[in-house]
């Protein structure tokens, strides 16, 4: 391995995902060997029990994190971000939901001059390849709506799982997120928010994983209850 610092630091949080992790790896590191960039893709083993691990032969640029018990996404992606070393952080749901092709996108918005580039599906540009069913579409819209009421007002998609970084500053407000579920997109991009940082939203492309594990119901009301938490917490600012 390169002693080059990276130019990028990719995170994939893992849950059960043996199935389709290796591939996953493989398109990304394809894609990244092919623009050129010196990176790492950490991969976190967020307590799977499928043995997730072990499906990801050693290869060059590939870091795996491993723990017990299952910590939730929040505290996957932070473990992830701590470890980091790149110039850039980023992190990607295994599915690639968001194709590993649009981080382009992501880069263009940071070199512009923002601190945090996010993918939306909500914008009038953004592809939405295979929709979501509507009763997932409707909770979504909904939920948005309670997100920007009570923490990131103008933000119109804080949960999709493909967001980038400038390193120093991903690494700076990560240290201080205390949420470990799916409420953790919101409590980042509400701690730039008050840092000062700027976040740019980037219309992508994306597509619906059918075998999505998330359940929009329970999800949504945790996302709830992580922005009271969030609210009633004392950062350090």
């Amino acid at each position: 391995m390169t002693d080059a610092r990276p130019y990028l630091s990719l995170i994939i949080p893992a849950y059960n995902e043996r199935s389709r992790i290796a591939a996953t790896v493989t398109t990304v590191c394809e894609f990244l060997d092919s623009v050129g960039f010196i990176y790492e893709v950490i991969v976190v083993d967020d307590g799977s029990t499928d043995n997730t691990a072990e499906a990801i032969s050693d290869r060059e640029r590939v870091k795996v994190v491993s723990y017990q018990p299952n910590r939730g996404k929040g505290y996957s992606v932070r473990q992830g971000v701590a470890e980091s070393t790149g110039e850039y952080v980023a992190f990607s749901d295994a599915d690639l939901s968001a194709p590993i092709e649009e981080l382009t996108k992501l880069l263009d918005a940071i070199k512009a001059g923002a601190d945090a580039a996010i993918g939306s599906r909500a914008m009038q540009r953004s592809q939405l390849i295979e929709r979501q069913p509507l009763y997932r579409e409707l909770g979504g819209k909904a939920l948005n709506l309670a997100i920007q009421l009570l923490a990131v007002p103008g933000i119109r998609d804080t949960q999709c799982g493909f967001k980038l970084f400038e390193g120093e500053c991903a690494r700076r407000v990560f240290e201080e997120c205390i949420l470990d579920g799916w409420g953790f997109d919101v409590e980042v991009l509400y701690l730039m928010r008050r840092k000062g940082c700027s976040i740019s939203e980037i219309p992508i492309r994306w597509s619906h994983s059918p075998d999505s594990k998330i359940s929009p119901f329970s999800a949504g009301l945790q996302v709830l209850r992580d922005i009271l938490r969030m609210r009633l917490h004392k950062y350090r600012l």
